[in-house]
């Protein structure tokens, strides 16, 4: 087949290496780093539960109507993934077309939400390993031991090759992916072929119950745009990044509806429902009529599905923090590519360690896991949606600018900007409890604070160039 984007068209320039491994990475493996992102399988284990405390019967629909809102973004973000390819992601697109200070602000919320979600995941990581350990030797490790292993490991691939990485990521998130469908499948061959008309008619459902589950179920699907940061290292970007972005998002959403109808049937009439439950996988596997050790295989799948995160987050925000550091907006030290490896070293290690630090300081102050993940993760998704609003506002501005607007296009900006705008304004009125209140004044200082130092090092350096270098 030929390939539409051929390098020797004039419009199709050679892509800006900066220093990274150019064309390195597959069509496979750079979806691996959105899939890895997005951490399906930590959905089963800890957020289908929590939907469907809110949602009841309405948890499946409400990842189909997340899943939809996703791919409204997805479609926004495309609109530039086909024609611009950088390491910086959301915040080249958001430069290049609102304003480059916007670019700044957009680059500092995806700071926060990479580094954030692999914070939280490294939350994740510990809670299932000890869970593995106290099942096979009846000992558990100190979580902050945990957590710095996952970070020492994944630092060390990010830093040494992104095709070594890459290449895991795809591997650990396909096995435990497949592992959990096929015990999704089972219940549901189990329970016969007839449908379950109580999730799929909303049965006891409220409108108010099902908003707020869809916020919860829209912020399970957050990462899939992590794939334009491997701009300069992936093999025909402008096709194979696209498709990333567009197909992790079907793809999760398939799959999370898979296992919430799954587990809600396999969970009715239990006596513990599915919400209180504390290890559902383990229950559905024992239903399912499977050995006891795939529950554990379960807890393995967890595990390296959140490692697996944790990698595609620091992936991701060395990538922005590098770029942000050649363009001026952080130290140029950060812009500097390894030598050797071609990879952001310096940015890698600092990723890493911003990942560490607050998990770190949670934990020994005796923090639970699961709050660590609540916590950290839900100021995470602050700034993933922040910047999937603000690309979903561009979007039409770039297609204003190549003349190329359309009714179609704008509808898909606003109904984007909408269901993003439902998610964050559902996370925050009713007013949550406890220490969930402070996380949008916490998010709010990260955010101004971060942009306010960006502002200190563009006055000092070169001013930041009006138009970054992307392919065009």
């Amino acid at each position: 087949m030929v390939n539409q984007a051929a390098p020797s068209a004039p419009e199709f320039p050679i892509p800006v290496s900066y220093g990274l491994k150019t064309g390195s990475l597959t069509p496979s493996e750079t979806l691996a780093q959105s899939v890895a992102l997005i951490a399906p399988t930590g959905a089963p284990v800890m957020t289908i539960p929590l939907v469907f405390g809110l949602a009841g019967q309405g948890a499946a629909i409400a990842f189909v109507i997340s899943t939809i809102g996703v791919l409204l973004v997805a479609l926004n973000v495309n609109q530039f993934a086909r024609v611009s390819s950088s390491p910086g992601s959301l915040y080249t697109y958001i430069a290049d077309h609102m304003h480059p200070r916007w670019g700044v602000l957009a680059g500092w919320a995806l700071l926060i939400a990479y580094v954030g979600t692999a914070a939280a995941v490294s939350a994740g990581v510990a809670n299932y390993a000890n869970a593995m350990l106290r099942d096979l030797f009846g000992v558990q490790a100190f979580p902050v031991l945990l957590a710095a292993l996952v970070t020492v490991f994944a630092c060390y691939l990010a830093y040494r090759d992104v095709q070594v990485s890459a290449r895991l990521m795809l591997w650990l998130e396909g096995a435990s992916v497949a592992l959990i469908s096929v015990i999704a499948c089972l219940i549901i061959v189990k329970h016969g072929w007839r449908l379950d008309m109580g999730q799929l008619t909303l049965q006891g459902v409220t409108p108010q119950r099902l908003r707020l589950g869809l916020v919860l179920a829209i912020f399970s699907s957050v990462g899939f745009e992590s794939a334009t940061s491997l701009g300069s290292e992936a093999r025909d970007p402008l096709i194979s990044i696209p498709r990333a972005v567009k197909w992790s998002a079907i793809l999760a959403g398939v799959f999370f509806f898979l296992c919430t109808y799954a587990e809600v049937l396999g969970f009715r009439g239990d006596p513990v429902t599915l919400d209180k439950s504390l290890a559902p996988l383990h229950v559905l596997a024992q239903k399912a009529g499977l050995p006891t050790w795939v529950g554990t295989l379960t807890d393995l799948g967890a595990v390296l599905s959140f490692f697996s995160c944790f990698l595609a987050c620091i992936t991701a925000a060395a990538r922005l923090l590098f770029l942000m550091g050649v363009n001026g907006a952080l130290h140029s030290t950060l812009g500097e590519a390894h030598a050797e490896n071609q990879t952001p070293h310096r940015a890698v290690l600092l990723s890493s360690a911003a990942a560490f630090v607050p998990a770190a300081v949670m934990t020994l102050r005796g923090v639970n896991l699961f709050d660590i993940y609540g916590l950290i993760g839900t100021v995470a998704t602050f700034g993933f949606v922040t910047a999937y609003i603000m690309v979903s506002a561009a979007a039409p501005l770039y297609l204003r600018s190549l003349g190329r607007l359309t009714p179609q296009a704008i509808g898909i900006s606003a109904l984007a900007i909408l269901a993003m705008g439902v998610a964050l304004l559902g996370s925050l009125y009713p007013a949550p409890a406890g220490p969930y209140l402070y996380l949008p004044y916490i998010y709010a200082g990260a955010l101004l604070g971060g942009f306010a130092w960006s502002t200190i090092w563009i006055a000092r350096s070169p001013a930041l160039a009006p138009e970054l270098p992307v392919v065009l």
